[in-house]
């Protein structure tokens, strides 16, 4: 039998405590002053130098050309970490003009210089009011976005169902109405909005756990095409010419997978750019002016989209008609 001693020798010990020690390690407290009576000073100084912070709680670091490489890491992995954590597998991407506001908006602000104009005629009320009718012709495009957000919303099995989800650039005019569409039926949907020099407010119809704020419009792009099954494009301005001759331009390189491209308002589009007239030019194939069709309801996006998938046999996309 062994003894009592070499027993005790193995005895499991008690599990440390975590967090707390019962003697303090010699790193726990500064250089005693009566060592030295400047130590305690000089510790402060060593202690609030910005060197000294850490660098993940270093504003001022974070925000510096040096740090760029970190904060477009952390500007792609922050919003892609949530998205999968929600179970996002698919998005359908809306973009629009901010500044086409729903029809009763649009209504009053003509109404609005109207009466500007016939108080004081000038070329200024002029051009003002002309701009504000062509903007209330233009808000159908508001109805026909949140009739489309409705249809998204619509597609899955119910509103926890996030497999397939609406994405938008999160803010005002064609955005809040394609997002708002989708909170019309109970539905989640996504927005990324951007850091601008100017503050910027999301639209009120994201889902809160869904809405990001990114820094850099690159990030921001992918995030658009990352997980699109469809890109629907109705009438803007600048931001969204960019993410349709961007997105049109990438697949036409084949850089991405080839995906479906709706130009919501055919005549407007054909206001904005010739594709005939390219193709004629020969600064384009004639493939390319296919790249996309023009739709003008809700309706007709949604079943050109269906049809597009069940032609070229995409695996693992179901946008069926109804969640309910």
């Amino acid at each position: 039998m062994e003894d009592k001693d070499q027993a005790d020798s193995r005895k499991v010990p008690t599990p440390p405590d975590p967090h707390e020690r019962t003697q303090p390690l010699p790193w726990q407290h500064p250089k005693e002053a009566d060592e030295d009576p400047d130590a305690i000073a000089r510790v402060e100084a060593i202690m609030a130098s910005p060197t000294y912070q850490r660098a993940d709680q270093d504003a001022e670091f974070l925000d510096s050309a040096d740090a760029r490489g970190a904060r477009l890491a952390l500007d792609y992995h922050k919003p892609e970490i949530h998205l999968r954590a929600n179970g996002v597998q698919h998005t359908i991407v809306a973009f629009g003009g901010t500044r086409i506001p729903e029809p009763a908006t649009a209504r009053r602000r003509v109404q609005r210089y109207e009466a500007e104009f016939a108080a004081h005629p000038s070329a200024d009320a002029r051009q003002r009011l002309a701009v504000a009718r062509r903007l209330e012709a233009n808000s159908v495009y508001y109805d026909v976005a949140r009739d489309f957000g409705r249809l998204v919303g619509e597609c899955g099995a119910g509103p926890e169902d996030t497999r397939v989800l609406l994405m938008t650039g999160g803010g005002p005019g064609i955005m809040e109405a394609a997002n708002r569409g989708a909170s019309d039926v109970g539905a989640k949907s996504i927005g990324l909005n951007i850091t601008l020099p100017h503050e910027q407010f999301p639209n009120p119809y994201i889902t809160p756990e869904l809405c990001f704020s990114v820094r850099y419009f690159a990030i921001r792009k992918l995030h658009f095409l990352l997980r699109a099954i469809g890109l629907v494009v109705f009438p803007g301005g600048f931001g969204t010419l960019d993410e349709l001759f961007e997105t049109l331009t990438l697949v036409q390189t084949r850089t991405i997978r080839p995906l479906p491209v709706v130009l919501v308002g055919e005549s407007y589009w054909k206001g904005v750019f010739n594709p005939e007239f390219l193709v004629a030019e020969g600064v384009i194939d004639s493939e390319d002016a296919d790249l996309f069709w023009y739709a003008e309801t809700a309706d007709e996006i949604w079943e050109g989209l269906r049809s597009w998938h069940r032609d070229a046999g995409t695996k693992g996309v179901e946008l069926n008609g109804t969640k309910r």
